[in-house]
């Protein structure tokens, strides 16, 4: 068995409130959940306004394709052009 895990950090610009901020995080997450199955959440920073972290994680029984699952994962999130990503990490754990 394979686990991937993700996190994806945000810079949330223009945001001024936790409801706009939870406006964006919430569409974020369900564009994830929609192309991808996976388990995902806001993992951090849930009372900075201008910052997000998504974490995520997969479990498959190929390494490769969870690889290429999580490099496509934070494709998409870049391109949903919600908010700038400022860093991510990824983590593969063989059991």
């Amino acid at each position: 068995m394979v686990v991937g895990i993700g996190i994806i950090t945000f810079r949330l610009h223009d945001c001024r409130s936790l409801k706009s901020k939870r406006k964006i995080v919430k569409s974020i997450i369900a564009r994830i959940r929609n192309n991808f199955i996976v388990s995902v959440a806001e993992v951090g920073s849930n009372d900075i306004h201008q910052k997000a972290e998504i974490g995520f994680a997969i479990v498959g029984n190929n390494q490769m394709m969870i690889n290429s699952r999580i490099d496509k994962i934070f494709n998409l999130a870049d391109r949903t052009g919600l908010a700038e990503i400022i860093d991510t990490e990824m983590e593969i754990i063989n059991l």
